[in-house]
């Protein structure tokens, strides 16, 4: 077992000594929330790279969830693959990717009623997501606008359950290729 940990390790330093690394800024906005990050792309050859992103999600619902009213926050991380349609990682790509989010929100239900609750609920969130892109190149920094659709399921509910559903992602890349 000891080898093969070694070995893949020896694997992963070879595979990053010999790609381009890009270091980018993520903001994506939803109409309930938006999600500030960090994202560390690989680029493995000249039109394919695969990503990693470290996250923050704000959360609000509004009435657009199960309750009256939803709001709340949490941290997740993001892994994707991107292929780019023309050589040299530029112009348009389309990547598949997928979130975990460990988010925890404020609820109310039934607001200003003598009946109204409240509570928090915790939630473990995936969100398989299809994204568009167009990389643009200004010397050694890049734009990536991007616009992506998926689905989130809250696949653990501790609580009251929440909105779920489909979802639509504006985003921007701001980065540098290392």
């Amino acid at each position: 077992m000891k080898t093969l940990k070694s070995t893949f390790l020896l694997f992963l330093i070879s595979q990053l000594s010999y790609s381009q690394i890009d270091l980018n800024f993520e903001l994506q906005v939803y109409p309930t929330g938006i999600i500030p990050g960090l994202r560390i792309e690989q680029n493995h050859n000249s039109k394919s790279a695969t990503h990693i992103r470290l996250g923050y999600n704000w959360i609000r619902h509004r009435d657009l969830g199960i309750q009256d009213d939803e709001r709340g926050h949490g941290f997740g991380f993001t892994l994707g693959h991107k292929r780019y349609f023309r050589e040299g990682h530029q112009g348009w790509n389309l990547g598949v990717k997928s979130d975990f989010w460990w988010n925890t929100l404020e609820w109310q239900q039934n607001i200003n009623q003598p009946n109204g609750t409240s509570g928090t609920t915790k939630i473990t969130v995936i969100q398989p997501t299809l994204e568009l892109g167009y990389l643009i190149k200004k010397e050694n920094i890049h734009f990536t606008p991007t616009l992506a659709f998926g689905y989130e399921w809250n696949v653990k509910t501790n609580g009251e359950p929440t909105g779920e559903g489909a979802i639509l992602l504006l985003g921007i890349q701001v980065g540098k290729r290392l």
